[in-house]
């Protein structure tokens, strides 16, 4: 006697591993984000020019720059992994979820352009 297996929707059996990918993506940029945020204390508290000319003249340096914008672009593409996150478990009609996430990428997208045109504009 045969047995039928075929009750409910065919699934498509993903791997576990596609998530961590993401989840070390965000601790990496979170690890960044921490540094970057000890480094501008380090800056702020041995620092005796408190000044807007002693700010300007630390992001004026090529280096801060470069690190000020890698972790700009650490920090929205840590908040897309989490946005992108919460739209897909909350959001259920497909349709809005997409134009969700496409409003999000879009505004991620121009938040990080204009904040690094302020910081190389220093």
């Amino acid at each position: 006697m045969a047995t039928n297996n075929n009750i409910g929707p065919k699934r498509r059996v993903v791997g576990a591993h596609y998530g961590m990918r993401d989840w070390l993506a965000q601790r990496v940029t979170a690890v960044l984000m921490v540094l970057y945020t000890a480094t501008l204390l380090i800056a702020f508290l041995t620092g005796q020019n408190f000044t807007y000319e002693g700010w300007a003249g630390l992001f004026a340096q090529q280096w801060f720059k470069l690190v000020s914008a890698v972790t700009l672009i650490g920090l929205f593409y840590h908040a897309w992994v989490g946005m992108r996150d919460v739209w897909m478990d909350y959001v259920k009609p497909v349709g809005l979820r997409l134009t969700l996430q496409m409003a999000t990428v879009a505004w991620l997208i121009g938040c990080a352009v204009w904040s690094i045109q302020i910081i190389w504009s220093v």
